[in-house]
């Protein structure tokens, strides 16, 4: 993977971005409610940069990647989890993965997404359609993954997504996902919470606390300064006694590089790689979807991977 334009001006803006982007995993209420707060700001501006968004498009990407990294938090080992919306709208579709390591990647079906009229609003409703959202965890000792799906309700990331744990893992749970722009349209802050209801949490409890989840800032604007997301948290929630567990990077990261885009060639089928060897074009551009990342190949290398599989010709 090539990151076209790491976040940051200067190496010491590079590593000060990189300390912020992190997941907080905590506790309320003596354990009846697990969350997680997340500042993404430099995963989002990475993202879109190497995807080449427009506002749109970066707010509707950049939200499944908060979310999918907020679901990463309780993952472990090799474990990975991928999100997936398919959709009627203008949107299309999207795919994205986040792992147990904090690394997120992810891609658009449709970019540019087509614009009827300018945005009035960032309501994105009218943009998915009907469609689904389909869920797929990746667990290590898994013999197979799983995968659960629902129907869109809402058009919204963070609320199809919670409908998607309420109704196939029958699971209360909130999601708050938000991107802040300035005049110019640049990303300034993004950043997630993520709220679940543990088996012995009551609706009072689950109630109360989606209340207190609508009423909080927009945490695009809040990271857009230097808050410390473990202090909100603590402030917004002192009366349900947060308890901070662990926290880890979280990272806009794909791990494909020449050699496995390589190795994807060798698997083409023989008449057509022949064609391509013969005929081009060259160079030969294999572009990644899940970050964007270009490789060329030149005659000389189809030669040789040709010949590995016909040495006479």
């Amino acid at each position: 993977m090539q990151k076209k334009k790491p976040y940051g001006e200067t190496l010491k803006e590079k590593l000060i971005a990189s300390a912020k982007d992190r997941l907080h995993n905590f506790l309320l209420a003596d354990g009846a409610i697990r969350g997680v707060i997340m500042n993404g700001t430099r995963m989002v501006n990475e993202m879109r940069a190497n995807h080449e968004l427009g506002i749109l498009e970066t707010l509707v990407l950049g939200r499944a990647y908060l979310g999918a990294g907020l679901m990463s938090a309780d993952l472990k080992s090799n474990d990975r989890i991928s999100i997936k919306f398919d959709c009627s709208g203008p949107i299309k579709g999207l795919v994205v993965e986040a792992n147990a390591f904090g690394e997120v990647r992810g891609f658009l079906k449709q970019v540019p997404i087509p614009l009827d009229n300018p945005m009035e609003d960032f309501d994105l409703s009218p943009f998915f359609g009907a469609g689904f959202l389909s869920v797929t965890k990746y667990l290590e000792d898994a013999k197979q993954p799983f995968t659960g799906q629902v129907m869109l309700k809402y058009g919204n990331i963070a609320k199809d997504l919670a409908n998607y744990f309420l109704t196939s893992e029958q699971v209360p749970t909130a999601f708050n996902l938000s991107i802040k722009f300035d005049k110019k349209g640049e990303v300034t802050g993004a950043g997630g919470l993520f709220l679940q209801a543990m088996p012995r949490a009551d609706d009072d409890l689950t109630a109360s606390l989606e209340e207190r989840v609508t009423r909080l800032p927009s945490l695009g604007e809040v990271f857009t300064t230097d808050n410390d997301p473990v202090l909100l948290v603590t402030e917004t929630f002192k009366d349900y006694s947060p308890q901070f567990l662990a926290n880890r990077r979280i990272e806009f990261m794909c791990h494909c590089n020449p050699e496995k885009v390589h190795s994807l060639l060798t698997l083409l089928p023989i008449d057509e790689l022949k064609d391509i060897r013969d005929n081009g074009p060259f160079p030969l551009e294999m572009c990644c979807h899940y970050c964007n990342t270009l490789y060329h190949f030149t005659r000389q290398n189809l030669q040789e991977i040709y010949g590995k599989r016909y040495p006479n010709n």
